[in-house]
């Protein structure tokens, strides 16, 4: 069967870069292998900066075969390209993870932080059930120009970490949890309902839109 034209199921915007100051990403999950491997080589002759997020196992041979010198995440379901993050500018981005089941959502968080530019910091398991392990951070979290905090379960985190900093906080609701949780609407609405001014929201998992979010609050002042 022939190669299906990139044209007859994308069209890259190239230009992004230019009119926000960070490059497209390719969300690869609901995609063929074969049109995210289009898509690859297409990039590829672009030289363009590119973050493919959600790759599915099945596509991550094709991409870096593609993509020589990617870097590829498994956690966090991220495949960079090149594989060097550029030099960080601007803020320090500092990424919160409640518990250990809320790491893969949080990697592509620091990752998205990070490939756009941002000196990021990963900080792991430091949920409200043992506070004193976030405030052993706190002079961390002081530091930074952002704040994203990923959790599941309950979804109390955000809200806790709002009121003991300045930076502002952008909440990544995770899928973790038990039957009540709803898969991820009961920390979801937590968040929505935050106490603490100075907290925004994404999506439920959505690690990618939380890392870009604190990436362009922390971004240098031109």
């Amino acid at each position: 069967m022939p190669t299906e034209p990139l044209s007859a199921f994308a069209d890259l915007d190239y230009d992004r870069a230019v009119r926000r100051g960070f490059p497209e990403a390719v969300f690869c999950e609901g995609k063929a292998t074969e049109q995210v491997r289009t898509i690859a080589a297409d990039i590829r002759t672009r030289r363009a900066r590119t973050l493919f997020t959600r790759v599915l196992p099945e596509q991550v041979e094709p991409l870096l075969a593609e993509l020589p010198g990617a870097r590829h995440v498994t956690d966090a379901r991220i495949i960079a390209w090149p594989g060097e993050p550029p030099e960080p500018t601007g803020g320090l981005v500092v990424v919160l993870a409640a518990g250990t089941s809320d790491r893969p959502v949080a990697r592509e968080a620091a990752m998205t932080a990070e490939y756009l530019g941002r000196a990021c910091e990963l900080v792991v398991d430091v949920g409200v059930a043992g506070l004193h392990r976030m405030l052993a951070h706190l002079k961390l979290l002081r530091r930074a120009r952002a704040i994203v905090v990923v959790a599941g379960m309950d979804g109390a985190l955000p809200g806790v970490v709002a009121g003991l900093v300045s930076a502002p906080v952008v909440a990544v609701p995770t899928s973790v949890g038990y039957g009540a949780a709803f898969g991820g609407l009961a920390p979801l609405l937590t968040m929505l309902n935050a106490c603490a001014p100075g907290v925004a929201v994404v999506n439920i998992d959505n690690g990618y839109g939380g890392g870009h979010m604190a990436a362009q609050i922390a971004a240098p002042n031109l």
